[in-house]
Formats: C-alpha cells, structure tokens, sequence
C-alpha cells in the first residue's frame, strides 16, 4: 500500500484531480474516484447495517421458541451495541493504519459468521457469543467512524454531504432488510432471516476488495476539491491502540468533547436503543402484526436517508450546535406522543409520527462529525469513534432497560417518557457547546480541520491547509 509523507503533493499529470484540465489525449474523467468510493462505502455500510435491524422482529420468535424474557434476550442486544461503539475508535485508527479495505472486509467476515451461526443456537450464551460479540465487533468495526474516515480521507469539500449520505446507509439497511426479514421469520423462520442477512454481508466483500481505496494518494488523485497547495497527512505512526488511547486522553480534558459525548449518548438510547429494538414488541403488544410494524420501521429508514443527507447539506451551511439543539428538541417531542399513538393497526397519526422521527432518525450524525473535525483536528475521526462509543453505550443501556421495564410494569410506556425527557437534555447541552474563535456558519464542516486538542484541554489553532479548488 502506497503510504504519503507529510509534504506538498507533487505535481499530479493534468486530469488528474478536480479543478485541472485535461492533458493531450487524454479524457478528463467525469466523476472523481472519490465519488466511487462513497458509494461503495455506502454499499458496504448497508450491508452491515442489515444484521442490526434483524433483533427487532426476533425478540417475540426467540421468546416464545426458548422461553427467554424480554429482558435475557435485550442483554444480549445491549452487549451487541456496547460493542459496536467501543470497538469504533479502534477501528478509526486500524482504518488509518492499515487500510479500510483489510477492516471492512474483516469486519463484514465477522457480520456474516455471526448472522450464520445463530442457526445453531440453543442456549442463551450462544445469542450473546453471535448476537453480541461476533457481529458487535464486526458491526463496530465499521461504524459510523468509517463514515468519518472517507469523509475526511477523500473529501476537503462536501464532506458534510458526504457524512451524511454514508451516515444513512445504516438506515438504507434497515429499509432493505427489515420487512424482509419480517416476512421471513413470519414465513420460513427466523433461522432462514439469518442466513439472508449472513449472504447479504459476504456478497459485499468482493466489491469492497474490488473498488475500496484507502486515500487518493494511492490512486495519484488529490482529495475532491483540494486545489494544487493541497498538503497531504503524514502516514499514521505505528501503534494503532496508543495513537487511539491518546487521542481519548487528549479529548477528554476538553469541555466540547464531553457534552458531545454526552448528546450522542441521549441520541444512541432514543434511537438505536429503544425505537429501533423494541418498536416493533411494542406495537405487536398493542395488536399490531409484526409485519406491519417491522414495515413502519424500515418506512423510518426511507425518511432517514432524506433526513441525514438534508442534515449533511444543513451542516456545510449553518452553525451544527444549533442544529443539534434543533434535532434533539423535536426528537423528544415526537417520544413523548408516541404511547398515545400505538393500535392495531396503522393510523394517521401513526404515519405522521413514522414520517417526522424519520427525518431525525440519525439526523445528529454530520453536525457531531463536523464539530469533532473542527475541535479535535486531524484526530478528529477517532474522537468521533469515541463519541461514538457513548453514544452506543447510551443504546446498550435502555436496550436493556426498556427490556425490564415491558416485563416489569407490562408496557414500555415509562421508557417512550424517560427518553423524551432526555431529548430535551441534550437538546440544552448542545447550545452549550462553545463556538470555536472566528467560526461563522458552517465553518466546522466545510474545510480543512482547524482546531484540535492541545495537551491543556483547550483548543487550539493549528492554521487552516489552502483554500479548496471549486468542485
């Protein structure tokens, strides 16, 4: 693998970044190969996400095939989403390392062993060996920190865009798989749900060896829209592990990361916690068939794609705080309705609440990545890595707690209530979040880093790279 030093790139042939004309008899390609490679990365992150919408519409068959509770099958949900979000810092910096193709096909491996292997189970410690440890490192692996590497990696300009189109891929997986899945464990069974998801992950391994890259300097190209002054990062130093521990360490004595960290967890139990893993048991207890409901939620997921990416575009544009604020605040809103609104079947309001949570499904996602690269600078996708460790032990937490809270009181009514509550939290902390020195409206997300930890735990200038070539 070809690695760069921290030098001036060289003068690249004519045509071979944005922003050049052609050289003599050769065609200016029209599409930067950085486009490809968020594609692919989307492709791949839909691919990991289609295991992660499956504990939703598997809770009641595991329930009733095994007798486990509520609460037995949620523990092994949470420690899958525990795991998710530890294993992401470390996969940022691996990605750096050694490359994203050899981690995400690794990762996808896993995602696959884990799905194929629940077929066999027949004792509560096998669902937490597949469901929380085999596919919680593989789905970690190539979290939402990898949307954060090829942001950051290809992209100087639309990388808010850009975070946000791969940020809804998680969500394009659940749209894709999860009334699939539904149908099938209605039909065939759980077990033949399984087995798809496991094929789904392996059919992605082949395009992502095929047409994955790891930066553009390994292709010749400059970043899109990096004009000719573009420097190009030193290679990571060796010692993958350290370079992510001290990057904790360096974030930690900053205010800004902590109440990232902290929204991000709020966003993590509203979400991937409570309504993407006990939405559908829900629904079922007020009569709803599980097709029907597992269908609202990946209904979710159509509307999440449009969200996210009009969140990307958002961030390029407007301060991120305030939309943080913004996003959280409706959130909690919406929570505290939905007790009001389960039937047996689908009504109206249903609709207008499925449509509007939605479009603030993981909405938070761009503005949090681009504050992460103003403030922490060139570590800034592995302190989202750890942003995103909360915001995944946020999720573990109310997975298991909504879980006891169904067998304990009969309902998850407390839980819609409790996470509403938190929303308007975070929606506070977010305001408080301070603006980095000379900072205009979308100045977080648009360029190079400019900011990043120093070693007091204050925020410091670090100067900004050439001013980006127009698309």
């Amino acid at each position: 693998m070809t690695r760069t030093t921290g030098l001036p790139a060289p003068d690249l042939p004519p045509g071979r970044h944005p922003g050049a004309g052609p050289a003599r008899g050769r065609r200016l390609p029209r599409i930067h190969r950085a486009w490809w490679v968020a594609a692919v990365s989307f492709v791949a992150l839909v691919g990991a996400a289609g295991f992660r919408a499956t504990p939703s519409v598997f809770i009641d068959p595991l329930h009733e095939e095994f007798g486990w509770s509520h609460g037995t099958i949620s523990s092994a949900v949470s420690v899958n989403v525990l795991l998710y979000g530890l294993t992401s810092p470390f996969s940022a910096a691996l990605m750096e390392r050694y490359g994203m193709r050899r981690i995400v096909s690794g990762a996808l491996l896993l995602i696959a062993a884990g799905s194929g292997l629940t077929v066999f189970m027949e004792a509560t410690w096998q669902l937490l060996l597949c469901w929380g440890f085999l596919v919680g490192l593989g789905t970690g692996s190539m979290a939402l920190a990898f949307a954060a590497t090829v942001s950051n990696s290809w992209f100087v300009q639309r990388r808010g865009l850009v975070s946000g189109i791969l940020t809804a891929g998680s969500a394009a997986g659940q749209l894709v798989f999860l009334p699939l899945v539904a149908l099938l464990v209605e039909g065939p069974g759980w077990r033949a749900a399984s087995l798809t998801v496991a094929f789904a992950a392996l059919a992605v391994v082949p395009l992502v060896l095929f047409v994955l890259r790891d930066r553009p300097e390994d292709c010749g190209l400059r970043p899109y829209g990096a004009g000719p002054g573009h420097v190009s990062p030193p290679p990571p130093p060796p010692g993958a592990a350290r370079r992510t521990l001290r990057a904790l360490r360096d974030a930690s004595r900053s205010k800004v990361f902590w109440l990232l960290a902290g929204t991000f967890a709020v966003c993590g139990a509203s979400t991937n916690g409570l309504v993407g893993v006990h939405f559908v048991p829900a629904a079922h207890d007020h009569g709803m068939p599980v097709p029907a409901a597992a269908t609202l939620l990946a209904v979710i997921g159509v509307f999440d794609l449009v969200g996210t990416v009009a969140s990307g575009w958002f961030t390029d544009r407007f301060d991120p705080r305030r939309l943080l604020a913004v996003y959280y605040a409706l959130r909690g809103v919406s929570l505290l309705f939905l007790p009001l609104l389960f039937a047996q079947s689908v009504q109206p309001s249903m609709l207008f609440f499925i449509v509007f949570y939605g479009l603030d499904w993981v909405a938070t996602v761009p503005p949090t990545i681009a504050l992460c690269r103003a403030h922490f600078g060139e570590n800034g996708a592995i302190v989202f890595g750890w942003v995103l460790a909360s915001h995944q032990i946020g999720a573990s937490v109310v997975a298991f707690l909504a879980g006891l809270v169904r067998d304990t009181f009969g309902s998850y009514d407390v839980a819609w209530i409790g996470s509403g509550a938190l929303c308007a939290t975070a929606a506070l902390m977010a305001l408080v979040i301070r603006k980095r020195p000379g900072e205009g409206a979308g100045d977080a997300a648009g360029g190079e880093p400019g900011e990043e930890a120093g070693g007091d735990g204050r925020a410091g200038e670090t100067g900004k790279a050439s001013a980006p070539a127009a698309p």
